[in-house]
């Protein structure tokens, strides 16, 4: 039988999905037998990285960036201090960390990446390092600029020719830029068709994803949701309403990354035959939905990376302390802005 017989990380409740704040949970480790251990910590880590791959002539040009927010340690054994023996059975190490704020929320696209991971690393003479971990996800939630309240609206008119003849025309109204997750987007359409076809209008809701590295942008986009209205007849005007819902599970949007941003854009456009569509584009910002996991407030000078347990050295294990304090604080990123969404500028509507 090995002398491991179980390495884990256990988080408690809840930290698995946390919107900033601190992270509890415990080291698991079972022994057959007595054994000797010349180390035993855990580190939290935390980073965004983008990477991907362009041809250029005969040249592969690989494009690399990486954004480190954090990485610190906690230490239950350490080497040559103490008795490191530990008997037989099962002991557990608890730990707590607190994160910093204004972190981007987690995230996973094709050519990067935002995350938040525990990994516990068990040392013992002549043999290969144990190692367990444990992902994080992390949901901002900040404080929205309040221009993400404010009305959007926009209009355009297009002459038909070839198969067509006539004019169309729409005016549309959004009430708002910044919509949680599970929430609909009420659109109203005034649709003026003059043309001698009927048209119908369609939503297009869909993500963009940029990711920054050595001056370079690789830009990666996905529908979320396609939908079509009811036909606007010839010579005929109406104004149509349509709640464009967003499925709770739409990831968040990300702008508060240096090198990768996460954007959505609602298209709402006439589907005119034989001709180009007429198009208004209207940005979005999706924010995490209300009644999520419960905000802790961090302290104004919050101190980072809590030595925990003052006496987690004992090979035995030690009992959860309420009030863990610091021996190695380290400075939280630098600030993103007065805001998590920062105000949209023309050239984030056009595209």
């Amino acid at each position: 039988m090995p002398t491991i017989k179980s390495f884990s990380v256990g988080l408690s409740p809840d930290s698995n999905s946390l919107t900033n704040g601190v992270v509890m949970g415990q080291i698991t480790l079972e022994l057959s037998k007595e054994c000797k251990i010349v180390s035993l910590y855990i580190k939290l880590k935390g980073k965004a990285e983008v990477k991907w791959s362009e041809k250029h002539g005969k040249r592969t040009v690989t494009y690399h960036s990486k954004d480190k927010y954090f990485s610190v340690k906690q230490s239950f054994i350490q080497e040559n201090q103490g008795n490191n023996v530990v008997d037989q059975g099962l002991h557990v190490y608890p730990f707590s960390f607190q994160i910093p704020a204004d972190l981007p929320s987690s995230f996973r696209g094709r050519f990067g990446w935002i995350t938040y991971m525990l990994q516990a690393n068990l040392s013992r003479s002549m043999r290969i390092d144990d190692k367990a971990t444990a992902v994080l996800n992390v949901v901002y939630r900040g404080n929205p600029d309040p221009v993400l309240m404010i009305q959007q609206q926009g209009n355009i008119d297009k002459k038909m020719n070839l198969f067509n003849s006539g004019k169309v025309g729409m005016d549309v109204n959004i009430e708002k830029t910044g919509f949680h997750q599970g929430e609909g987007i009420k659109v109203v359409a005034s649709i003026q068709n003059r043309s001698s076809r009927e048209i119908k209008p369609k939503y297009h809701l869909y993500r963009k994803c940029s990711y920054f590295a050595k001056g370079k942008r690789k830009l990666e986009k996905e529908d979320i949701l396609r939908e079509v209205g009811e036909a606007v007849p010839p010579s005929a005007g109406q104004t149509v309403t349509r709640i464009i819902t967003i499925s709770p599970i739409t990831p968040v949007s990300i702008l508060n990354c240096k090198i990768i941003k996460v954007e959505y854009r609602l298209r709402v456009y006439l589907d005119v035959k034989y001709a180009s569509d007429p198009e208004i584009k209207f940005p979005i910002v999706i924010l995490p939905a209300p009644g999520g996991p419960e905000e802790v407030q961090l302290p104004t000078n919050p101190a980072y990376g809590f030595e925990a347990f003052p006496n987690s050295s004992m090979p035995g294990g030690t009992s959860f302390l309420q009030n863990p304090t610091t021996s190695d604080p380290f400075a939280p990123p630098p600030p993103y802005g007065s805001w998590m969404y920062p105000s949209l500028t023309d050239s984030d509507r056009k595209s």
